[in-house]
């Protein structure tokens, strides 16, 4: 049960918080579902109102309006752009924009600079808010799955009151300290995204044109000390050329913009990610960008002569569970 000053005011020290969400996107739907299921009392908000409302269907309430979310112990943001952030908290009508009735902790989700991150939690911090920056590695079936990973910075008491929440969403939850560092781990964290891709992409296009199936190459890869979880999960888009998106290349040229202009700040030479920020450049360059950004591997087919098919081919893409909860 949730507790009340005489002010009216929600205790965000409650044993059981009340959560409100705000951005129902491919990230934000799946997580907010799964802290509905763990029944947790989520009451949900997006632009769109249609794509909240399936939320319903696991008991969580779909409102008209952010304000409506301004009691909740805990609210989490998971939004696209920090324009984006910025006025879902400080904009008409946000989270924020009442300086009376506010949340006891905002959790944002979304990946943002680190200055843009430092911004929202000194608005937060002046209405008497507690912030925490938590951006996670994942998608949404990755989410389904169980798998998502967050990091996680701020005061590390709000941390602690938090975690229990956190802990619904993925297998993983790291604290790494105080203000807005959390930022700055997931922007390096993408551009190893970028650059690992990129690298997959030119072997696969390598062994492809050297006689080797896509599908024999990815097998034996996954299965050696080089295979991962992410080249796994990246096969079958290799192998059938599926581009349903997960990521876009528009949001990794983002996160690249992020992250060298972070690497400029700290004078941290980075060759690698500058010259994949520029080949991820040229997927957005293409027009192509509403397919996943694992189109990477026809830009290297095609830079190096060689004309890509579907291989037809069930692969594995280590996430299984996601199919038993979708």
């Amino acid at each position: 049960m949730t507790t009340t000053s005489d002010d009216g005011v929600v205790d965000p020290r409650s044993a059981t918080p009340t959560v409100g969400w705000i951005g129902t996107g491919r990230m934000g739907f799946a997580m907010a579902r799964r802290l509905a299921t763990a029944g947790v009392a989520v009451t949900a908000w997006n632009r769109t109102r249609s794509k909240a409302e399936p939320l319903e269907e696991v008991g969580a309430t779909v409102v008209d309006s952010v304000a409506e979310l301004r009691g909740h112990d805990v609210v989490f943001t998971m939004v696209s752009t920090p324009a984006d952030l910025e006025q879902v908290l400080l904009g008409d009508g946000g989270l924020l924009a009442d300086p009376v009735h506010v949340p006891g902790v905002v959790v944002d989700c979304s990946t943002v600079s680190t200055e843009s991150s430092e911004a929202m939690r000194e608005a937060c911090t002046a209405r008497g808010v507690d912030f925490l920056a938590a951006p996670v590695s994942g998608n949404g079936k990755v989410v389904r799955a169980g798998g998502l990973s967050l990091v996680v910075s701020g005061p590390e008491e709000t941390f602690h009151r938090v975690a229990p929440l956190l802990a619904h969403l993925g297998k993983s939850v790291t604290y790494v300290g105080e203000g807005d560092v959390a930022r700055l781990v997931k922007i390096c964290h993408n551009l190893m995204l970028g650059v690992v891709t990129q690298s997959l992409a030119e072997i696969t296009v390598l062994a492809e044109k050297g006689g080797v199936p896509r599908a024999a190459f990815l097998d034996f890869l996954n299965n050696s000390v080089m295979g991962s979880v992410f080249t796994r999960y990246k096969s079958p888009a290799f192998v059938n050329l599926d581009y349903t998106p997960t990521f876009t290349p528009v949001l990794l040229r983002k996160d690249f913009d992020l992250g060298l202009a972070a690497a400029r700040r700290l004078d941290v030479p980075m060759p690698v990610a500058a010259a994949t920020a520029q080949l991820v450049q040229a997927t957005v360059s293409s027009g192509r960008v509403d397919e996943d950004f694992a189109i990477l591997l026809d830009q290297q087919a095609a830079a190096s002569g060689l004309e890509l098919k579907p291989e037809n081919v069930v692969v594995d893409d280590g996430l299984g569970a996601a199919d038993e909860v979708s």
